[in-house]
């Protein structure tokens, strides 16, 4: 007998399953929060380097103004220095990161040809407080030599994530979901608030590590409540939209950067939009799939009998009926999903290199990792990129929040009417037509750059929100763990290049775009050798059966896999 008649008796989503479902969907939006908050806190404003003395009068071509604060919002770099003339009768040229003195100048002017003595700004700037009223940039002066202190923010957070995910998913396993999300909710407030309060720079960027480690533990842990939870008729809907609340965070992040400008209130604010779910949190049920795995069927009687009751049914499931005889003697883990018998088992012990036994599995597995990596990498640059498309940069932000809602509604629908291949090939392909149009896009015509961009964005998004399920059924049984893990490392390793790829911009605005539309593209095509599953049991080839060293030699039938984070 299956477990998933749990689902059958008691409701694939009915009312117990759906107030769980959105309550533990609402501390996600905290995740895409602190994922995207660095936007804001590490903007850097216009900056000029500091004189020596009381300024007096400067020029700026051919404006005038009798102080720095009043000129910096014109100020652009690379297009000339600012001269000044200070109380004592010197004369500097000020750019951003070095000043220039002049030696006796004849007269007060814009150009001059005479002898300069250039020195560095020891750590003395004015920053434009016009948009940025305080960030770390300008609490710390992380520019000129230290701007790459600034630029390392969001790698290490990133790093954090990878690591989070690896910890607390295999925690989780051990000790219970909802322990974790409880541990990592109280984490995601208490680092998220510490944060605000660090004295230094090296104090945030560690804070900002540990948070990003429970973040990333409980964006992980909630994918599987929630697949552990409902049926298997609406899993997919259930598990792609979690992705929605991440996007909601994001736009969270636009309106509260837009509202508040001092990097350490509008941190406070961030961590306690979703702080009133600690105060429910406790109260939240193991799964019954985790509380039959470890043998506790007394607890999963009474989690059915309370979900019976809630849901207006009458339960006739008994918890130890739902095991195999071998399973209720060793607590060991539960049936697969969907399938009546235990596959074959492997006459070796598998590594990575299976995912590689044969020319066919090879190409599959690089094209399956390919798609991993651009839909993270993509995904992420969009976001973080957004706010240098020009324009208003909080617009921007929201836009790229809200353009994910439709995406995976539209990816959903897609993927039950034309399946996996024919959903996620088309996404990449026009999200990389999309980022090369940028290019042929005039410069002044900022509202089309946006409108494509956001069209990459929406594309992306139905591609990285597939994948986790395509993967599951590309692959058999004996090796499908293997694939979503190994998947879901590139997958980090995207998300870890991703804000180096935006600082590309600095070299040209639209360049991050452009190298990701190019992937996006050469992917989009590579997938479409892929085979189509259209969530049915794929069968293994013999040589690949041979190459995974199994038992049967006329095919592994392959489970069909729901999404896990």
């Amino acid at each position: 007998m299956n477990v998933e008649r749990i689902f059958d008796d008691l409701g694939h989503f009915n009312r117990y399953q759906a107030c769980l479902y959105f309550a533990v969907v609402f501390q996600a939006i905290a995740c895409g929060i602190h994922y995207l908050a660095s936007v804001f806190l590490v903007d850097t404003p216009n900056f000029v380097c500091s004189p020596p003395g009381n300024i007096t009068d400067i020029l700026y071509g051919n404006l005038t103004a009798s102080s720095l604060e009043d000129i910096l919002p014109a100020f652009k770099s690379g297009t000339g220095p600012l001269v000044v003339r200070t109380a004592e009768g010197e004369q500097w040229e000020l750019s951003r990161c070095r000043c220039a003195l002049r030696t006796s100048p004849r007269d007060f002017a814009y150009d001059f040809d005479g002898n300069k003595t250039v020195k560095a700004c020891d750590g003395n700037f004015v920053f434009d407080h016009t948009e940025i009223q305080q960030s770390i940039v300008t609490e710390w002066d992380l520019v000129c030599e230290k701007e790459w202190l600034a630029k390392l923010c969001q790698p290490t957070f990133m790093l954090g994530v990878l690591i989070g995910a690896l910890v607390f998913g295999d925690i989780a396993d051990r000790v219970g979901r909802v322990r974790i999300l409880m541990i990592t909710s109280l984490g995601q407030f208490v680092f998220g608030v510490a944060v605000a309060f660090s004295g230094n720079y090296y104090f945030f960027v560690s804070l900002r590590f540990l948070l990003a480690m429970v973040s990333s533990g409980y964006l992980v842990v909630v994918f599987v409540y929630v697949t552990e939870f409902t049926g298997i008729r609406v899993r997919t809907w259930t598990s792609m939209h979690v992705h929605a609340a991440f996007a909601v965070g994001i736009m969270v992040v636009a309106l509260t950067g837009y509202l508040v400008r001092v990097w350490w209130i509008y941190q406070i604010i961030l961590s306690l939009c979703t702080s009133p779910f600690l105060l429910f949190c406790w109260k939240f049920p193991e799964t019954p799939f985790y509380l039959m795995a470890k043998g506790r069927c007394k607890d999963a009687q009474t989690l059915l009998d309370a979900i019976a009751r809630f849901n207006g049914l009458e339960c006739r499931l008994r918890a130890d009926e739902l095991l195999e005889p071998e399973k209720r003697e060793n607590g060991r883990a539960l049936l697969e999903q969907g399938a009546d018998e235990l596959p074959a088992q492997t006459d070796k012990k598998l590594s990575i290199l299976d995912l590689f036994g044969s020319w066919r599995m090879a190409g599959r597995t690089c094209t399956v990792w390919a798609i991993w990596f651009i839909g993270s990498f993509g995904y992420y640059v969009f976001s973080l990129g957004s706010v240098n498309l020009g324009g208003n940069q909080y617009i921007n932000l929201f836009l790229a929040g809200a353009v994910e809602l439709p995406s995976y509604l539209v990816g959903c629908y897609a993927m039950d009417r034309i399946g996996r291949k024919n959903t996620c090939a088309p996404a990449l392909l026009l999200a990389g037509v999309a980022c090369m149009l940028i290019i042929v896009v005039p410069s002044d015509i900022e509202a089309l750059v946006v409108v494509l961009s956001m069209t990459g964005k929406f594309a992306i998004a139905i591609a990285f929100g597939l994948i986790y399920l395509y993967t599951c059924e590309l692959y058999p049984t004996i090796i499908r763990s293997l694939a979503v893990g190994s998947g879901s490392m590139m997958c980090r390793v995207g998300s870890v290049v991703a804000p180096f790829c935006v600082y590309l911009a600095d070299v040209w605005t639209f360049l991050p775009q452009l190298i990701v539309g190019i992937l996006a593209f050469i992917i989009g095509v590579l997938t479409l050798l892929l085979p189509e599953t259209l969530g049915k049991p794929l069968t293994t080839t013999l040589g690949e059966a041979e190459a995974l060293g199994s038992k049967k030699k006329d095919g592994l039938e392959m489970n069909q896999c729901e999404s896990k984070a």
